[in-house]
């Protein structure tokens, strides 16, 4: 979407919550229905409530870093699997915040992030299971603000930062060391500038420059791929749940959209933590 659009999206959305409408903006304009079009080419969408669980702040504190919380609910007798979930925030400039793909063996369960919330909005999650149909939830947040809110770094801190990786391992109560459910955290160091933003000294709106793309895989099996939007915080941060294969490394590999690639390798804690 050009940058122009964005940002007469985001005023014009700005200027709709300033007008004292907000506690009844999912009903005064509900953005769905177009969405379904846009983003899911109209598929039907099934109650997704025994598939997928999204947990969300009813009032975020910081709209800038609203953290967002996806549970899978397939029973362990379903013989389905979801491929992919889709993070929708209606009422954002760029409503598709982020498409978690999960790796086929991987056994992810939760995926937790960050995001940016500019506006009263209902969010959806859409799962889309190997038998190829659609499962959606929703979940409504106040929050205003989020696209446009300034940095919270300033620009040479970030630029500095572009690119760094850590990475974090936990291992839950009873399980082995090298098998059975495990945790881990990636966190990559990127200003994620929305295109929304304004620089404070030149009055001027800060290009459009964020992470597209995030693959995260034990030794050379897929886990998870995200692909993200100027939706997603500054810093991004993903937490998830899966099932460890033994892999003795796990490896993160990044794209932005200036063609940047950041890739780091990281050796799994065979000690059980």
């Amino acid at each position: 979407m050009p940058r122009s659009l964005l940002r007469l999206l985001c005023a014009a959305s700005l200027l709709f919550a300033a007008s004292g409408l907000r506690p009844g903006a999912a009903e005064e304009y509900d953005p769905w229905p177009g969405l379904v079009q846009d983003i899911f080419a109209n598929r039907p969408m099934n109650d997704g409530s025994d598939i997928i669980g999204i947990e969300m702040p009813y009032r975020a504190e910081d709209a800038a870093i609203v953290p967002v919380t996806l549970r899978t609910r397939l029973a362990p007798t379903d013989t389905r699997r979801i491929r992919n979930i889709t993070l929708v925030i209606d009422q954002n400039p760029s409503p598709m915040a982020a498409k978690f793909s999960l790796g086929a063996d991987a056994g992810v369960s939760e995926i937790s992030t960050r995001v940016r919330v500019n506006n009263y909005t209902n969010v959806h999650a859409v799962a889309e299971l190997s038998d190829g149909q659609l499962y959606v939830i929703k979940t409504y947040v106040k929050a205003s603000g989020g696209c446009s809110a300034p940095a919270a770094k300033n620009p040479e801190e970030a630029k500095a930062r572009i690119g760094q990786m850590r990475y974090r391992q936990f291992a839950r109560a009873g399980e082995g060391p090298t098998s059975g459910v495990r945790e881990a955290q990636i966190m990559i160091g990127h200003p994620n500038n929305s295109g929304l933003q304004m620089d404070q000294l030149t009055q001027l709106y800060i290009p459009a420059f964020f992470i597209d793309q995030l693959k995260l895989s034990q030794d050379d099996e897929p886990v998870l791929t995200v692909e993200g939007g100027i939706s997603i915080s500054e810093d991004p941060n993903i937490r998830l749940t899966y099932v460890s294969n033994g892999a003795k490394h796990f490896r993160a590999e990044a794209r932005d959209t200036q063609g940047h690639v950041f890739e780091h390798i990281w050796d799994v804690d065979q000690s059980g933590m």
